[in-house]
């Protein structure tokens, strides 16, 4: 089989097969989740991890919503203030929220990894996250090596904050970036410079974090490719553990911040293409391995160990080495997922505020999966993660005849087969090196609701 670090960059199959579609952090996709699905039955489902005497280990996510200034790309559910008052509310009610959740919870309260997304993480006061991680630590039991990560925006984040997160735990950092141009910045309302990133990177090698992640993304108004091979030479310089490369996915109905965006100033089809030839050449060529969709990493990295063993798992935040357990989400909007059970909280601090004061979970919605969903699970986690998939593995686990169950799958499987993207042999569906770039495209053949629902707008593209 082909090594995992095989890429190939064809621009012509990216074209003809660059179509919308979801970017599977879950199976079903959030927007399947039915608000029937309520308080009572997320209630069921923590109370029901403990049957059999056995429970899975437990991440933790934590939303938080606000930032000082809004950046025009963005699609996060967040509010813009500078109002700390607002903030100091909102971590009484998660502290609510998570005095409920643990009220129900059967099991083991044995955290492996924590997250803080949002929104902006440091948003938060010294005195807010303390708070916070005092609520937590009040609740569960976070394990000594665990993965605790945040979120950080270098712009408002000194030495002594980073100090104070390491203080707390956390070892793991995201680092926003996006672009270093100073031309793209102004376009995108997120001026931040090379200084300001570097000091909050050296600051967390300094204090013990173990991990540092950048975020970027390509296809920004005022982007071209001289401009973001500069941005390249400034991040590999940087030399982050892992670099996540997003493609922005201009949505001005969806989200109205990006209505600020002048579409003219956006590049084209073509030259966004370029750009992210150039980003995977020069990452690839600086040692970086394609662990797939967005992400690349170090080759001692534990994302890219695990990939090779095989250990690889995609969830809400990505790729993640913690593949079995429990996760349980706090704040608005944010997704859990215990056992097969998927759940969403409301979006609005009004909602969430409200039925909290009422002593119930915030719960919008979600969904318990049938046995075919958690079948089409483990394939599309399967491709997603590994670039291949075993049908003897899946007759196994599942207890079905992998030919006949998807026989209609494996008939539009063999176009792409015939393009070169996978190979279909007798035991392996495997993602050829000219097929990884669209990997979405791929799983999206397995999806039962995509395949009773050819709506796809809603999706942004697979590049």
């Amino acid at each position: 089989m082909t090594s995992q670090t095989d890429l190939v960059f064809d621009p012509q199959l990216i074209r003809r097969f660059d179509i919308n579609g979801p970017r599977y952090t879950s199976y079903p996709t959030a927007d399947r989740f039915v608000e029937a699905f309520d308080a009572q039955a997320l209630q069921g489902a923590l109370a029901k991890r403990a049957i059999g005497g056995v429970s899975r280990p437990l991440s933790l996510y934590f939303h938080i919503p606000f930032c000082n200034t809004i950046c025009y790309y963005c699609a996060c559910n967040k509010i813009i203030t500078k109002d700390h008052g607002r903030s100091a509310r909102y971590l009484k009610y998660l502290d609510k929220e998570i005095g409920l959740q643990a009220e129900h919870l059967g099991g083991s309260r044995q955290v492996t990894q924590l997250h803080l997304g949002g929104g902006t993480p440091t948003f938060l006061s010294h005195d807010e996250m303390r708070y916070l991680m005092d609520s937590v630590r009040s609740r569960f039991t976070l394990i000594p090596n665990g993965e605790y990560s945040i979120e950080v925006d270098p712009r408002k984040v000194d030495f002594a904050t980073v100090k104070m997160l390491a203080d707390l735990g956390f070892n793991r950092m995201s680092v926003g970036v996006q672009d270093f141009n100073a031309e793209v910045q102004v376009a995108v309302n997120r001026v931040q410079s090379i200084d300001e990133t570097r000091l909050v990177m050296e600051a967390a090698r300094d204090t013990g974090f173990r991990s540092i992640s950048m975020d970027l993304i390509y296809g920004l108004p005022r982007q071209n490719v001289i401009s973001f091979n500069r941005t390249l030479e400034h991040v590999l310089e940087l030399s982050p553990d892992r670099i996540s490369l997003y493609s922005y996915a201009h949505l001005p109905g969806l989200f109205k911040p990006q209505r600020r965006i002048a579409v003219g100033e956006l590049p084209s089809a073509d030259a966004k293409l370029q750009i992210l030839q150039l980003a995977i050449r020069r990452l690839t060529e600086a040692g970086y391995v394609y662990i797939g969709m967005d992400h690349f990493a170090k080759p001692d990295d534990e994302l890219t160990v695990a990939q090779r063993q095989g250990r690889l798992h995609r969830n809400f935040q990505g790729y993640s080495t913690q593949a079995e357990c429990d996760l349980l989400a706090f704040g608005v909007s944010a997704i859990g997922k215990i056992g097969p059970v998927y759940t969403q909280n409301v979006k609005t601090l009004d909602e969430y505020y409200d039925i909290l004061d009422r002593g119930e979970l915030p719960v919008l919605r979600g969904i318990e999966l049938t046995a075919d969903d958690l079948l089409r699970r483990s394939i599309i986690q399967s491709l997603m993660c590994n670039f291949e998939l075993s049908m003897a593995a899946i007759e196994i686990a599942h207890l079905i005849d992998f030919r006949e169950y998807f026989a209609s799958e494996l008939d539009d499987l063999r176009a792409m087969a015939t393009a070169g993207l996978v190979k279909i042999d007798d035991e392996w569906i495997s993602v050829e090196p000219a097929g990884r770039l669209l990997v979405r495209g791929i799983a999206m053949l397995f999806d039962r609701y995509l395949r009773t629902d050819r709506e796809r707008a809603r999706y942004s593209k697979v590049i």
